[in-house]
């Protein structure tokens, strides 16, 4: 499929199908942390980058089969938004399935009412802000030039007074970037008076397109989860459940699809193949001798797509 990924184990939303919008690594947004590599297209230009008919199809087709995920997830390589025809989306799905609709967002476009009005329809929406002083947002999430950090704010504090869903607020911390007093002050003051159901604390865990982006210890995150309040959560391991793939190009298939979309740890790859990590290590080597991925060594070894 071009366009819909997964199931992929999630730590927020269990089993997740994912829906690309965008080629890959078109965003409004340069994150130092992210995943996926350097954004290709810097952009804040909104047009119907994939098919909207062609994506409904592909859900509709990958529906059918056997594994019911949690969520139908907007997400991706880039920022779904700048999809012209993400409300088409998910009004399609709420039409195709009850299966509930999230949409990942950096939230940079928020100040658009149509964007917003487009978004409205989802379930949960869970855009990021992190940072609320201009400094830190920009080392953190190297904005296209066109974008203010007070229009994001705006455009969140607007999103989130009139969304009638679930809102949950990821913030990102990168260590010495974005965690001192002066910047975890301002995003308490701005977070404090969203109506949000939740706020959720992340740091950098997989390897980050930046060398110098370095997670922040688990004390360090408890500190600041307690400074930003009650509704405040550490986003921690995927817990869902197990599913089981049957032939041997059956698990390499869906090892390679997970890893294009993100690197992941034996012990992740193990919860997707419904595996011993034993077995899972058995394909890896031949994934690795293929040449159809690598080890990336940080503290933990992950794995992704040889690049």
């Amino acid at each position: 499929m071009s366009y819909v990924f997964g199931p992929v184990p999630s730590r927020r939303l269990g089993w997740s199908l994912g829906i690309d919008l965008v080629p890959f690594k078109t965003c409004s947004y340069d994150c130092i942390y992210c995943q996926l590599g350097r954004t290709i297209l810097h952009t804040v230009q909104r047009k119907e980058y994939v098919p909207v008919a062609a994506v409904l199809q592909e859900i509709e087709t990958k529906l059918k089969g056997n594994h019911r995920p949690d969520y139908v997830t907007v997400s991706g390589s880039g920022e779904p938004t700048l999809n012209a025809g993400v409300g088409r989306v998910i009004r399609g799905l709420k039409k195709l399935t009850s299966i509930p609709v999230a949409v990942l967002t950096n939230g940079s476009l928020l100040h658009d009412q149509d964007i917003r009005e487009e978004l409205a329809t989802a379930d949960v929406v869970i855009p990021s802000l992190d940072a609320a002083t201009v400094p830190a947002f920009k080392r953190v999430n190297r904005p296209c030039g066109q974008i203010s950090l007070e229009q994001v704010i705006k455009g969140l504090q607007d999103f989130a007074h009139m969304f009638r869903g679930r809102l949950w607020i990821e913030v990102m911390l990168v260590r010495g970037l974005n965690d001192g007093e002066e910047e975890i002050a301002a995003l308490a003051a701005v977070l404090k008076d969203l109506p949000a159901e939740k706020i959720q604390l992340n740091t950098v865990s997989r390897p980050p397109v930046e060398a110098f982006a370095r997670p922040l210890e688990r004390e360090q995150m408890e500190r600041i989860a307690a400074r930003l309040g009650n509704r405040t959560e550490i986003i921690g391991h995927f817990a869902g459940k197990v599913y089981g793939y049957g032939s041997q190009q059956d698990i390499e298939r869906e090892i390679v699809t997970l890893l294009g979309r993100r690197p992941c740890t034996l012990t992740e790859i193990a919860f997707l193949t419904g595996l011993h990590q034993a077995e899972v290590t058995k394909y890896m080597g031949r994934l690795v001798e293929a040449g159809l991925i690598q080890a990336v060594y940080k503290e933990e070894v992950y794995y992704r797509v040889r690049q």
